[in-house]
């Protein structure tokens, strides 16, 4: 006969099989006190419509299903090396658009959306960064300039859990943040294209019409019963220090850590990515702009933590080496100057090479002149991109 072992656990990581001792943690008005086996999902979803947050619970120590949920859940946090992660963290950014579509379209006809598909789907990224960060972070940069509503909010999931990971959060917050980061942007579906897509300035009533995207996305969320802490970060991505943000014009105080994590991490992106109408800049330049907003609009010590995480010449962005030959940054080195990269553009030949890995740090010949961004040369990166990464 097997043992168990007993462990206070978040609803969210509550699954059929296991056995409830208590209640620790709830919301709302209906307690829920009695204890027992969860039998199914539906008895899962029923105990967070009222409100539990955490529990107690037996796990069986060495057979059972949650013994193996358990022990897989550590195997597939393993340490492992770019190449082999590449190949589950593009499957992962496919199922990321994709999901993202099914909660777009849902929004956009004002129907409530299953909270726990983008929820599992936010830790399997996690997972993915806890593995191999670089992956991932690599796809933020692998952009089509028609899918920026799928792409965005994707992209800045990745983002924020490599921030919350490099300041240290604990594996629940970053799941949590990065589940935030998910769900930031659906209100803009509601936003009419002319004005959600229009290439030039927009008008005062067009952008008081592009501001409520957010309590778009927050009536969207609420729908969806999500939390009310995660509704509250998705509520601050456009709030500003000096309380001239939006929808609230919350000031400094009033603006939690996680909310001012989204705000610079939806910013970097967006300055960043592809539109329709104009190519993104280069991350350096973005780094400057996000700098120029710090300390009076973005908090400056997250800001510099941002920075240290991503580098300066963030993985998966590209970059002119002095060798006049273009390459793709793969990972960080201690000395965020010095990364390791992925030579394949010949800018005197005009023509690519075949992809080789040089760690700038151990080769004083070379050093970065500059980030640049593909449409500079007229290069259409993301044809070559599964190429190089798999070499």
């Amino acid at each position: 006969m097997s043992q168990s072992v007993v462990k206070n656990i978040s609803i969210n990581q509550l699954r059929p099989g296991m056995i409830v001792k208590k209640i620790i943690e709830q919301n709302g008005s209906v307690k829920v006190t009695s204890s027992g086996r969860v039998s199914s999902e539906d008895v899962i979803q029923a105990l967070k419509k009222k409100g539990v947050k955490k529990l107690q619970v037996e796990l069986p120590r060495q057979d059972g299903p949650a013994s193996a949920n358990v022990s897989s859940k550590k195997q597939s946090t393993a340490k492992t090396t770019f190449a082999a992660e590449i190949v589950t963290a593009e499957k992962l950014h496919r199922k990321g658009k994709y999901i993202q579509k099914v909660l777009l379209n849902a929004v956009s006809k004002g129907l409530a959306f299953d909270e726990q598909i983008p929820r599992e789907f936010s830790q399997q990224l996690v997972a993915s960064m806890d593995r191999n960060p670089d992956a991932l972070l690599c796809l933020t940069k692998i952009k089509e300039k028609d899918d920026y509503l799928l792409e965005h909010s994707l992209n800045v999931a990745i983002i924020l859990a490599n921030f919350a990971r490099h300041i240290g959060m604990d594996n629940e917050a970053i799941q949590e943040l990065a589940y935030a980061g998910f769900l930031h942007d659906l209100g803009k579906i509601q936003i009419d294209d002319a004005i959600l897509h229009k290439p030039g300035r927009l008008t005062d009533v067009e952008m008081e019409e592009m501001k409520k995207h957010v309590t778009y996305g927050v009536e969207a969320l609420k729908s969806a019963t999500i939390a009310p802490h995660l509704i509250r970060v998705v509520s601050e991505h456009h709030e500003r220090l000096d309380g001239r943000g939006y929808p609230l014009g919350k000031q400094a105080e009033d603006i939690s850590q996680d909310g001012r994590m989204l705000a610079i991490a939806d910013m970097f992106d967006a300055l960043t990515a592809d539109r329709c109408y104009k190519a993104g800049m280069s991350s350096q330049k973005a780094i400057k702009i996000l700098l120029s907003e710090a300390p009076e609009r973005l908090d400056k010590a997250l800001l510099d933590q941002f920075i240290k995480c991503m580098g300066v010449f963030p993985v998966g962005s590209l970059v002119k080496l002095s060798n006049q030959k273009l390459a793709m940054v793969l990972k960080q080195n201690a000395s965020l100057a010095k990364p390791v990269v992925k030579v394949f553009y010949s800018l005197g030949g005009n023509h690519f090479l075949e992809p080789k890995d040089i760690d700038l740090s151990t080769d004083d010949r070379i050093h970065i002149e500059q980030a640049v961004v593909a449409s500079d040369y007229n290069i259409d990166f993301n044809t070559f991109f599964h190429r190089m990464v798999q070499v």
